[in-house]
């Protein structure tokens, strides 16, 4: 599963044939968010959060990672080239097979 920030991020990543993403509509997950996202147990979850100049989405993304995995789900962190978010990235002219290869070099917490 994949776990991005806002709309048109799940948007760019559908259109792309990523079919297994999901929303948060925002960093912060509900409770029952979390519990949907950590069954079945041992789920894997990639999140594809903002690389913001910042580092607040990748903030966001770390202490998220956290939750998930003290919640049973083996979380790995996507990381794209810094101020781009997936939308971003898509728009900036990568392709699927580019996002792929992010997800293949993601890293655990």
């Amino acid at each position: 599963m994949i776990l991005v920030e806002g709309l048109f991020d799940l948007a760019v990543l559908w259109q792309a044939g990523f079919r297994n993403t999901t929303c948060a509509i925002g960093t912060h997950l509900t409770p029952e968010q979390l519990s949907q996202l950590s069954d079945p147990p041992g789920r894997s979850v990639y999140l594809a959060f903002d690389q913001d100049e910042n580092r607040a989405g990748q903030q966001a993304a770390a202490q998220l990672a956290r939750r998930l995995q003290n919640a049973g789900v083996f979380a790995r962190l996507v990381s794209l080239p810094l101020g781009h978010d997936p939308n971003s990235y898509f728009v900036a002219g990568a392709s699927a097979s580019d996002f792929a290869a992010c997800l293949r070099q993601a890293q655990p917490l």
